[in-house]
């Protein structure tokens, strides 16, 4: 897992920051931060509560393959994010498939169907679709701590079913 925790009011234009780290975190900027001034757009700051000045960024969820497809990447990010939100204002993420080694997904409609998949594990957390693929969550809301006790007991299920396989 890769996070990034930009900070907005720290001196340094985060749009331009942001753009200098990565060609990721640089359209992350493009949809949420005001390229003059570094800060949340109008629109974006009218979404949100104010809870905090820094943006949590929600960059790579990477997991080995056979670890794919059981919603594990949900349930830890869930819990990351849970610990690293305090002062921020949004978290972003933009839900796609980042892993390109793999060729079995060579098929559009396959590639569409997991790209959807991810994008259902992200909103199940409480992100919600912003702009070009870019997706917030605001810690002030309630949808992160909800989901996070239901996470909790799918990753015990989990266990105890791969327990019972090992067995």
């Amino acid at each position: 897992m890769t996070f990034y925790r930009v900070h907005l009011d720290r001196g340094r234009n985060a749009y331009w920051a942001m753009e200098e780290e990565s060609e990721e975190l640089y359209e992350t900027a493009q949809a949420l931060l005001d390229p003059e001034t570094g800060s949340f757009t109008d629109e974006v700051s009218e979404r949100l509560e104010y809870v905090g000045s820094a943006l949590l960024v929600m960059n790579r969820v990477t997991l080995d393959p056979p670890w794919r497809g059981h919603g594990l990447a949900a349930v830890l990010a869930c819990e990351v994010i849970t610990r690293l939100m305090a002062g921020c204002r949004a978290v972003a993420c933009s839900p796609g498939i980042t892993d390109l080694s793999s060729h079995r997904l060579t098929a559009r409609a396959e590639w569409d169907r997991v790209n959807a998949k991810i994008a259902q594990g992200w909103e199940s957390l409480g992100f919600r679709p912003y702009r070009d693929n870019v997706y917030l969550l605001s810690p002030a809301s309630q949808d992160l701590e909800e989901q996070r006790g239901a996470m909790r007991r799918h990753l015990a299920e989990l266990g105890g079913t791969w327990r019972a396989s090992v067995s």
